[in-house]
């Protein structure tokens, strides 16, 4: 059985503008690894297409975008 549990919170004015800037932020890091994502996706989208039209793919160097790799582009 899974149980849940809301609750209410009130806070002031400081508090308000601190979750305002940490949800913010959170938004803008999933936005980004998302379009990080979305433009590999695209990517490899591509390269099926050149696969199935019988271009050469051993000289296409490419990488796959790993959640590794989005943690440490956040850092930077």
């Amino acid at each position: 059985m899974l149980k849940a549990y809301k609750y209410r919170i009130y806070p002031n004015q400081e508090q308000k503008e601190l979750l305002e800037k940490t949800f913010g932020c959170c938004r803008f890091v999933y936005n980004f690894c998302r379009a990080e994502q979305k433009k590999e996706e695209d990517r490899w989208t591509k390269v099926k297409e050149m696969q199935q039209q019988g271009y050469p793919l051993q000289d296409y160097k490419s990488k796959c975008f790993h959640k590794f790799d989005h943690v440490n582009a956040i850092k930077e």
